[in-house]
């Protein structure tokens, strides 16, 4: 089993970054496709961003394109998510967790497991 914890939240003016870490330990081989989505108060859960067992392929939900960037480190068992000119509507918990099929096979929570317990993120204005 692998336990994902993710920090690097906190509170930011609106246009600041912010660089979310998702660490992974337990059982971090066979090497898994990573995602990080975000749930603001009474919403549900959304995609963020994604990236491949190599690292070599990312995907990312429209409105963050261009301003999030996900990486990993497989020799650290960690993935990261650089945000950039954040806005007030990036407010959110935001979450991490392994693409449950060992690749990337699509944007649904569901296709993801292992959940960290999430970091908030507050953006003011």
């Amino acid at each position: 089993q692998v336990q994902l914890v993710e920090s690097g939240g906190g509170l930011v003016q609106a246009g600041g970054s912010l660089r979310l870490s998702c660490a992974a330990s337990g059982r971090t081989f066979p090497i898994n496709a990573m995602g990080w989505f975000r749930q603001a108060p009474g919403r549900e859960r959304e995609f963020v961003a994604a990236i491949t067992r190599s690292g070599i392929s990312t995907y990312y939900a429209d409105s963050m394109k261009g301003r999030f960037t996900i990486s990993r480190d497989n020799a650290k068992n960690t993935v990261y998510l650089q945000m950039n000119s954040l806005k007030p509507e990036d407010t959110a918990v935001y979450y991490c967790a392994k693409a449950l099929r060992g690749y990337y096979s699509g944007s649904s929570p569901g296709d993801f497991g292992s959940w960290g317990q999430g970091t908030q993120v507050t953006v003011s204005s």
